[in-house]
């Protein structure tokens, strides 16, 4: 049976940056704020895949699933479609978070974001979070964090 998280669920949504590092063997810590959000869905396992900034999106399985379904309603000729699938869907891979609150990265995915020991954890304020290499990390925030009087009149322009 699968459970969808309870609508009255006030913390659905991932926030906040944590410094961790991925110990020997390619697992990383979940911060506990961010297991709270976990333990709002029905088990453990969820979807790591690289993103087009090279850092690794986390999504509870069950959102992971709504994302698909609505990836399968497009048409399957669309050429963009494809492309995505085949650069970004192709490379999810399923992980499980432990007892101990870890989740093991797969090799594949930590080479393909450049992760190897000191990470930041980023809660953007949707449903997954991002796993990045910290110099990575720290160097897009540099590069971009200008942009947040941008981003910010963008967001006035949505009415927000």
């Amino acid at each position: 049976m699968k459970l969808i998280p309870p609508a009255h669920a006030t913390n659905t949504m991932f926030r906040g940056r944590y410094q961790h590092t991925v110990d020997p063997k390619g697992r990383v810590s979940i911060p506990a704020k961010y297991r709270d959000v976990l333990a709002q869905y029905d088990g453990g396992m969820l979807i790591v895949v690289p993103n087009e900034h090279a850092a690794l999106e986390v999504h509870p399985f069950e959102e992971w699933e709504r994302f698909e379904a609505r990836f399968k309603e497009k048409s399957a000729f669309d050429p963009e479609i494809r492309k995505i699938g085949r650069l970004y869907i192709s490379r999810a891979r399923e992980v499980e978070l432990d007892g101990a609150g870890r989740i093991l990265i797969p090799p594949d995915s930590r080479s393909a974001s450049g992760i190897a020991k000191d990470v930041t954890l980023v809660g953007p304020g949707q449903n997954h979070f991002e796993i990045w290499d910290r110099g990575r990390f720290d160097e897009y925030e540099r590069t971009n964090g200008g942009g947040l009087s941008a981003g910010f009149e963008r967001l006035a322009q949505m009415g927000v």
